[in-house]
């Protein structure tokens, strides 16, 4: 095999993916591009990984090793398909010298499509000719020469049908796979192209809009309510480059899956950043901080905020996918959830707690402990339950924050975390829960943030966002409001026949963006 020959297998350990993130690495996920994007899948390399391919599969070990962007041509063997790697410089050359041989053709006739009939009496060779051919072992490449020969209508047509006609047969029986590293744009664009509705019908010009609006940068402090499967985490941690926090809430008994935030091939440190907190307990979290404060205060009107949330106001969030759903109304549904034992012992933030989730179960946080490197020679433990305040004291003294071991992304908030975020504030806030009642959500969650403090929300469609909006600049709550519609038109350009394509999506979103501000008048109950 002649890919076998070009890569090589690394070890696959976090140091080697760390130390190069342009190779595919074993246990690393790709993006696999068959055929120019006639099929998009994910996978996760290792020796028993394979690419189904037609009615047969073919192993991705050849992969393993191999720099992002390698293609690889799928060739029939006795043992059956394989990938085999071109390598790019020759890819390069063929695809320069079709482009000029094409264009000497242009120049050279003058052809037309206008007496050619399809009937399906052009091809001579039947299809059990071909299957006899390939049963043989017979290259694909031969037989896409053989299909040319022994068509009857292939030298009179143009030199552009040729070329299409040409590319369709290899498609078919020369498929090519590229090797992508799935970052957020990838990601993004695989699924809008092919499982649009996993990710709320999000584009990727919205996504980036969204995290530009919200102002996403490195050693931030991000709240997000991410329904979309991870992506909106995985872009803001990507974005954060591992330095900050990522905040990811939810509003269920149990956490919706952000399997999405695995495939970006995150490291420890990164991995290390993000974090799970419920509602419920950031909100029971901030009361108690407030009534703390309002312990030390003389007077009444002396206190910064006074908007203490009841946690039963979440009762109030519907679900609009199948139906609203009402929340339960029984103590009994919510005992033995550790998330709520909290509330539950505080009588000030008594929940009549949410619905449940309509999506698949939630995840299993990971438990095990990785390795922190400190600069010296001796090591410390990096446990699951370190506090946020913990590590931020650690780099700060000097110690390296890489991690040996895989960490899960994801993990648990603890009590430190949560107080740290509540006496400080968030730096920013992402909403993209398109089930959830917009103003709902963003009355419980636009008091965590910090004051002038940016915030964005996503939405398929414009009238939650228009009501939501009309809602924050009536109780004073935000100031540079503006909803947003991102525009994308994507062009072909090939010689002579650049071009807008014929189909693009008609809307990618919306986005509500503005920025959190203090009333005076609210605060101490006055009317304006």
């Amino acid at each position: 095999m002649a890919s076998e020959s070009n890569c090589t297998v690394p070890e696959s350990s976090e140091v080697n993916r760390r130390a190069n993130p342009r190779v595919a690495t074993e246990g690393c996920s790709v993006l696999l591009d068959i055929n120019d994007g006639d099929k998009l899948t994910f996978a996760r390399l290792n020796s028993s990984a394979t690419l189904k391919i037609g009615g047969d599969k073919c192993s991705l070990t050849p992969m393993i090793g191999c720099p992002f962007g390698a293609l690889f041509q799928v060739e029939r063997g006795p043992k059956g398909l394989y990938l085999s790697r071109i390598p790019a410089a020759s890819a390069k050359k063929t695809s320069l010298q079709d482009n000029e041989d094409q264009k000497d053709q242009e120049k050279a006739d003058n052809k037309d499509n206008r007496a050619l009939v399809d009937n399906n009496t052009a091809q001579n060779l039947s299809s059990e000719e071909i299957l006899q051919m390939r049963r043989e072992g017979i290259s694909g490449e031969q037989i896409v020469e053989a299909l040319i020969a022994n068509s009857s209508t292939f030298q009179n047509k143009t030199a552009f049908s040729q070329e299409k006609y040409k590319r369709k047969k290899q498609k078919k029986y020369v498929p090519r796979v590229l090797l992508r590293r799935p970052f957020t744009r990838s990601i993004c664009e695989a699924y809008f192209n092919k499982w649009p509705a996993k990710t709320g019908f999000l584009r990727m010009d919205t996504l980036s809009l969204l995290l530009s609006v919200a102002n996403v940068s490195a050693y931030a402090d991000v709240l997000v309510l991410d329904m979309l499967g991870g992506l909106v985490t995985g872009a803001v941690a990507e974005r954060m480059g591992g330095n900050g926090s990522v905040c990811n809430s939810y509003c269920s008994l149990r956490p919706p899956p952000m399997d999405i935030v695995g495939i970006f091939n995150f490291d420890g440190p990164t991995s290390s950043r993000i974090f799970r907190a419920p509602l419920s307990e950031l909100i029971s979290a901030r009361n108690k901080h407030l009534e703390e404060f309002d312990s030390k205060v003389e007077s009444g009107v002396g206190r910064m905020d006074t908007s203490v949330m009841d946690a039963t106001s979440l009762s109030k969030i519907d679900l609009s996918s199948n139906g609203s759903k009402s929340i339960s109304e029984n103590r009994s549904d919510v005992e033995g959830i550790s998330s709520l034992e909290n509330i539950e012992k505080n009588p000030c933030t008594s929940v009549k707690w949410l619905c449940q989730c309509t999506t698949t179960d939630g995840m299993k946080l990971d438990q095990q402990n990785c390795d922190m490197e400190v600069t010296g020679t001796s090591k410390i433990d990096f446990l699951p339950n370190v506090s946020l305040v913990d590590v931020k004291e650690g780099i700060e003294s000097g110690l390296s924050p890489m991690l040996h071991k895989t960490v899960k992304a994801g993990r648990l908030a603890t009590s430190e975390d949560i107080l740290y975020w509540v006496e400080n504030g968030f730096t920013s806030m992402i909403v993209a829960a398109p089930e959830l009642d917009t103003w709902t959500v963003i009355v419980q969650l636009l008091p965590l943030l910090s004051f002038s403090a940016p915030f964005a929300i996503y939405h398929q469609y414009l009238q939650p966002l228009a009501e939501c909006m009309h809602r924050l600049q009536a109780e004073r709550m935000a100031v540079a409001l503006q909803i947003s519609e991102p525009w994308l038109r994507e062009y072909q350009v090939l010689p002579s026949r650049t071009h807008p394509y014929m189909q693009m999506s008609s809307s990618g979103g919306y986005i509500l963006s503005g920025i959190r501000i203090s009333s005076t008048e609210i605060q101490l109950g006055v009317k304006p």
